[in-house]
């Protein structure tokens, strides 16, 4: 779960939405659709019937259903019952419930913070 703040929720992808290409936002994501592309986000969350096919640069992210792709999160990474990650985790925490499921690499490291620049962002690492 989200540590210290609760995130604004500021963009919604429904679950009867698709949406290809990249997503950048400074707030919280949350996906109950599919999305084929990168998303930049504050916060991400993927609902149960949620898919994201990309990366995803966050401050933390919260999988309940499924992400194809690297994510590189500055604080944690939550992977709940039903969610599932195939591909690599780089991120200051992760946590997996019973039944959910990781395919791929996770690595532990301290990240300072993701600048926003238009289209971009960028991970720093300390």
């Amino acid at each position: 779960m989200f540590l210290k703040r609760q995130p604004r929720l500021d963009t919604i992808i429904g679950p009867e939405s698709d949406l290809k290409g990249d997503l950048t936002s400074k707030g919280t994501v949350k996906i109950d659709g599919q999305i084929e592309g990168n998303v930049a986000a504050d916060s991400l969350i993927i609902g149960e019937g949620g898919i994201l096919t990309g990366d995803a640069i966050v401050r933390e992210v919260i999988v309940g259903g499924r992400i194809v792709g690297t994510i590189h999160a500055t604080d944690g990474v939550d992977i709940q019952h039903k969610g599932e990650v195939r591909g690599d985790i780089f991120a200051a925490r992760l946590t997996i419930a019973e039944g959910g499921r990781l395919d791929g690499r996770s690595t532990t490291q301290l990240q300072k913070k993701i600048s926003y620049t238009g289209d971009d962002a960028i991970l720093q690492s300390s």
